[in-house]
């Protein structure tokens, strides 16, 4: 009975020290890796916040892509957010240990007012994904709130800046 016993709890160490297979979590990234990165997000949730038409032409469902730079000290680029006439630009960032949250203000040309968004999500080296979420505070009506889902992977280098205009 006592080698039944000893046999026993033997095989169970032998299983508690077993290696992690494969499957086990990565390390987390400390950053991105500098360079450029094309981001694709999906609409997942729209709606207007002051009972008036939205000013955004976005449904649920639409997709988009952007593209824009991690820069050599891991920042990442307002840009990758920003609707085609927004600038933006950050407002708190935090890339750090494979979690991101960035706060971002915009400015639309058409859309008096203040436009956040923000993302919060994880990262490792060459890929972060995420929820982005919009909120708008315009001075006329349209404000609306917007959810996205994103996904966004290192597609190769910075492109070359241009030359400064003189």
């Amino acid at each position: 009975m006592r080698i039944i016993v000893i046999v026993a709890i033997v095989m169970l160490a032998a299983c508690a020290s077993e290696t992690p297979t494969s499957d086990a979590p990565a390390e987390a990234a400390k950053s991105l890796t500098p360079g450029e990165y094309a981001m694709t997000s999906t609409v997942t949730a729209f709606r207007a916040t002051d009972g008036t038409t939205p000013a955004s032409k976005a449904k649920v469902g639409d997709l988009t892509v952007t593209k824009a730079c991690v820069a050599p000290d891991g920042t990442l680029d307002p840009a990758i957010f920003a609707a085609l006439d927004e600038k933006c630009s950050a407002t708190n960032a935090y890339i750090r240990g494979g979690r991101m949250s960035l706060q971002l203000s915009c400015t639309r040309p058409d859309a008096p007012g203040q436009i956040m968004p923000g993302m919060d999500g994880k990262f490792t080296a060459d890929h972060f994904e995420g929820t982005s979420t919009t909120t708008t505070y315009l001075t006329g009506p349209g404000d609306y709130a917007l959810t996205r889902t994103v996904s966004a992977k290192r597609i190769g280098e910075c492109p070359p800046a241009a030359p400064a205009k003189s």
